[in-house]
């Protein structure tokens, strides 16, 4: 198998630490081998904050290049815009439609560009984008909507859904587990049903 290269990418907050290490528990279980490089950025301040995962029969480096991943997993659109070149040709974008303002919003100094799914579908990308914070409150806790991102894209994350499950019950804390597995079934269960 060659090696699949996904790529998390959010706000400072949103949980895509978890999610790294709910798709690298996924790639051992499912027998790979697998590289994982958090980039943190300015994500105690809200920052853009983004994650490699690459996994494969061998993976020598845990960096993705512009043009080379297979998936990005966005957790706020704009963040999904922001990383699109790292996207390669045919590969699928699964984003969250959240919108949270950066600084120069915020200060007035720009405005938060409209429309982007439709823009980003315009390019020709395979994007799939759906409310994944209304998918994890009616789950039982918005803050699970890192999880729920990962149950719409189940089925082109490389992994069975049994095994992504599996992930997400290792790596979440006992506390919120319950709510995190319901907010990856709903989510899972929405996008098999599409």
């Amino acid at each position: 198998m060659a090696t699949k290269n996904i790529m998390i990418v959010g706000v400072g907050g949103q949980g895509s630490l978890l999610a790294s290490r709910i798709l690298g528990a996924a790639a051992t279980a499912a027998g790979y081998a697998v590289k994982i490089s958090e980039v943190h950025g300015m994500s105690q301040r809200g920052g853009s904050v983004v994650t490699y995962v690459r996994y494969g029969e061998e993976v020598n480096s845990p960096v993705i290049c512009e043009g080379e991943a297979d998936v990005i997993l966005s957790f706020e659109l704009l963040e999904a815009a922001r990383w699109l070149p790292f996207l390669r040709p045919g590969g699928t974008l699964i984003t969250a439609t959240q919108e949270i303002n950066p600084m120069p919003v915020i200060t007035g100094a720009a405005a938060y560009p409209e429309d982007l799914v439709h823009k980003i579908r315009d390019l020709g990308v395979n994007i799939i984008a759906e409310d994944a914070a209304a998918i994890a409150q009616a789950a039982g806790n918005g803050r699970a909507a890192n999880v729920a991102l990962i149950g719409l894209g189940a089925h082109v994350l490389g992994f069975d859904t049994d095994v992504l499950r599996g992930a997400v019950e290792e790596c979440v804390p006992a506390k919120a587990k319950e709510i995190n597995l319901r907010a990856f079934d709903m989510a899972a269960d929405r996008q098999k049903a599409k």
